[in-house]
C-alpha cells in the first residue's frame, strides 16, 4: 500500500487513473517479472524503484515530493541499474512525460533519448554506457 501511497503523491508523471495500477500488477513485477527496492524512512516508504526483466524496461522509479533533492533518487537508479546489469547486458528502456523535472534526471544520468513511445520520451541505457 505504500509503494501506491508514493505513487500517487508525485506531481509530475502522474496517473490517469490510479485504479489501474493494482497491488497485483505490483506483486508481479517485484516478484515475477522483475526486482524492486524502496527507502524506508521511519518504516515509511518514501520512494521505490522497479525493472521489469521480461521487457528490459524500468517499470517504476518514484520518489514521494516531500524526499525530493536529497540523493534518494539516485541511490535507487543506480542500485537497479548495477543490479540489471547485473544480471544482463541488454540495453534497459523507460519511458517518461516530455518537459519534466524526470527528463532532466534521465539525461544527467546518461540516458540516450530515441524517439516517443506512445506519449512519453523513451529513454535507452547500454550495459557499454553504464559502465563508462
Amino acid at each position: 500500500q505504500q509503494i501506491h501511497v508514493v505513487r500517487n503523491s508525485v506531481k509530475e508523471n502522474t496517473l490517469s487513473n490510479p485504479a489501474l495500477v493494482t497491488d497485483d500488477h505490483v506483486n508481479e513485477f517485484l516478484f515475477t517479472r522483475g526486482k524492486g527496492w524502496v527507502c524506508e524512512i521511519h518504516h515509511t516508504i518514501v520512494g521505490f524503484a522497479i525493472v521489469d526483466f521480461k521487457e528490459n524496461n524500468i517499470w517504476a522509479l518514484f520518489l514521494h515530493p516531500d524526499f525530493e533533492k536529497k540523493g534518494i533518487g539516485q541511490l535507487l537508479h543506480d542500485t537497479m541499474l548495477n543490479y540489471y546489469f547485473s544480471i544482463t547486458k541488454t540495453t534497459v528502456w523507460l519511458g517518461t512525460t516530455p518537459n519534466t523535472r524526470a527528463e532532466g534526471f534521465y539525461r544527467k544520468k546518461g540516458w540516450k533519448n530515441v524517439g516517443m513511445h506512445g506519449d512519453e520520451l523513451k529513454f535507452e541505457m547500454s550495459f557499454e554506457d553504464w559502465i563508462a
